[in-house]
């Protein structure tokens, strides 16, 4: 017989579960309704579920463009903070010195600035830096993932630095008597053991890059660069909102990115606890 303790915390739980999971089903199941049945229930079932407004949303927010558009961006601004913060941290950790203790504490601190204070002065600078040295800062996917980096650096780095701290650097000097070079010990010894932790970096990188919309609305005036958290803007218009669409295309969005998370869910709490923890 369970615990009385334990009954009401299982009752807390699912509580809990139905007000967070609510969203997600009302947004499902109106994206099958006609404006009609939405508008007079927006909790009840469908009377028939059809796939019109999914086909409808995919042309309007022009799916497949858009989807592209946000995997390049993702996959590359992520691959490129998984290199350059795994070899940062090794950096700081290894060197061990006053210098590499203030550019981490100096990493750590871009966590607790808030991005809306500073996508002004960014814009400002970034359209200085085409004007007058002529790089592609502005409406290019590349500026876009030079940006990602800058601001997702200092948490992936502050991860990677934790668990790195746990790798005895006695693996490293046995690989260096061995003939190894630097290069040689990072990628071939410390690297692989970066797994779980490296999986975490991306899972949290892919989740906040994927749902971005702030940063990429600043950056992308081409429609035929939109990610995919732009073009469900096409969904709401001045004066009017087609929401049965409009959820149906929010629903097209969420759905890689809950495929990849689901896929990878198990290295989260196991990287977190051993990389933020240690």
């Amino acid at each position: 017989m369970r615990k009385p303790s334990r009954l009401l915390l299982e009752i807390l739980l699912l509580v809990l579960a139905v007000i967070f999971l609510s969203p997600i089903y009302m947004m499902v199941v109106n994206s099958f309704k006609n404006r009609a049945e939405l508008y007079e229930n927006a909790l009840a079932f469908p009377t028939s579920f059809s796939f019109q407004f999914y086909k409808e949303a995919m042309q309007k927010m022009n799916f497949f463009t858009a989807i592209g558009n946000s995997l390049y961006v993702t996959i590359a601004s992520v691959l490129i903070i998984i290199v350059l913060a795994s070899m940062t941290a090794w950096m700081l950790v290894r060197s061990d010195n006053k210098l590499s203790k203030i550019i981490f504490m100096t990493l750590v601190a871009t966590m607790l600035i808030p991005f809306q204070t500073l996508m002004m002065p960014l814009m400002q600078v970034m359209d200085w830096i085409r004007t007058n040295l002529h790089l592609p800062m502005l409406n290019t996917h590349e500026g876009l993932i030079y940006m990602n980096v800058g601001f997702a650096s200092g948490m992936a780095v502050f991860l990677y630095h934790g668990f790195i701290k746990s790798i005895p650097i006695d693996l490293e000097e046995a690989a260096t008597i061995d003939g190894c070079g630097k290069f040689g010990v990072f990628w071939r010894i410390v690297f692989p053991m970066l797994k779980n932790i490296t999986i975490t970096v991306a899972i949290l990188n892919v989740i906040a890059l994927w749902n971005d919309y702030l940063l990429p609305s600043l950056t992308l005036a081409d429609k035929g660069l939109r990610t995919i958290p732009l073009s469900t803007f096409y969904f709401f218009g001045e004066f009017t909102i087609v929401w049965n669409q409009a959820m149906a295309g929010l629903t097209l969005t969420i759905i890689p990115v809950v495929i990849f998370y689901m896929l990878a869910q198990k290295y989260i709490i196991k990287g977190v606890a051993s990389g933020a923890v240690k």
